[in-house]
């Protein structure tokens, strides 16, 4: 039998990964290889955020064994160092049973943390504190100002608004080492040495309006009702769930802060952002297939070909 493959299906929010993924565990399973499928979606990783999420149901899973879904609270946080051992320890646990594992999912630090044999910088508690006091004393845009000048590349990278990712980069700065926007991608050899990566697209005229829709019925399925319920379980003192897009206007919609259309309105351009960030790092991907999840023959893809339209 030959060796167990780590497939990577990854590319932006709305492209279809979830749905390839799938047809790819099917056709793989069609070649007598079983396939089981790893989470790489870091908000898919908490418990009751379904909705907001786009996360498969259970019920919707063909039978493919999924990990690393509903691992968390949403109290709980979620660090890549964390995220890498435990979805390499359930790969190495999936191919010691004699199948494939697919990773599946848009968040780009957490993909390359598992493909490539990346080390992550040591956390520093006191440099730490001493930054998230002076994020709390003089915001976000001060600190991410200052990581700018030291390195704009990360800077490039992340988010101006996101104050826990601006703060890790200027701590590992800080240690002399390089931050996870500038090294995680064009680290030189991959962690598993059979490793496949396929990447979904959609031209962006057409991805537009589909993210659009997506969010709309988000709404419509009852996000807020799921937010609601989440707020019981403690989201709001979550350090990563309670950012979450959608997530964090439900919240502002159910506080009185933006209205239902307001709420739907960031959220739509939050994830026309997002996704353009996710399309800009997995370009750097240069061993990657680059495939439209709508066109795309998974049984080509499984049998080794580039799948085609």
């Amino acid at each position: 039998m030959t060796a167990p493959v780590l497939w990577a299906v990854v590319g932006a929010t709305g492209t279809g990964k979830t749905g390839l993924s799938l047809d790819l565990a099917d056709a793989l399973a069609a070649r007598g290889r079983r396939a089981e499928i790893v989470n790489a979606d870091a908000m898919q990783l908490y418990r009751g955020m379904d909705i907001g999420t786009a996360k498969v149901p259970e019920a919707e899973r063909r039978g493919i064994p999924h990990h690393l879904f509903d691992a968390l609270a949403v109290t709980d946080e979620a660090a890549v160092a964390w995220y890498q051992d435990a979805a390499r320890t359930v790969i190495s646990d999936i191919h010691r049973r004699g199948a494939d594992a697919i990773l599946v999912g848009g968040s780009g630090l957490y993909v390359s943390s598992v493909l490539w044999d990346f080390r992550f910088p040591p956390r520093d508690e006191a440099l730490r504190a001493r930054l998230e006091a002076e994020l709390e004393a003089a915001g976000t845009g001060a600190l991410y100002a200052r990581l700018r000048e030291t390195d704009p590349v990360a800077a490039g990278r992340i988010d101006p608004r996101n104050g826990r990712r601006v703060v890790r980069a200027l701590e590992v700065l800080a240690q002399g080492g390089e931050t996870h926007g500038g090294a995680l991608p064009d680290a030189p050899e991959f962690w598993h040495p059979h490793t496949r990566i396929v990447a979904t697209a959609i031209d962006r005229d057409e991805l537009v309006p589909l993210l659009d829709a997506r969010v709309d019925r988000m709404w419509e399925q009852g996000l807020v009702d799921e937010v609601r319920a989440l707020r019981a379980d403690g989201l709001e003192r979550g350090v990563t769930a309670a950012r979450a897009i959608g997530y964090a206007q439900a919240l502002g919609q159910l506080r009185g802060d933006l209205t239902r259309a307001e709420a739907i309105a960031e959220t739509q351009a939050l994830t026309r952002r997002y996704a353009r960030r996710q399309v800009s790092w997995f370009r750097r991907y240069a061993d990657a297939a680059w495939v439209d999840a709508r066109r795309v023959d998974a049984t080509r893809l499984a049998a080794g070909g580039g799948g085609g339209a």
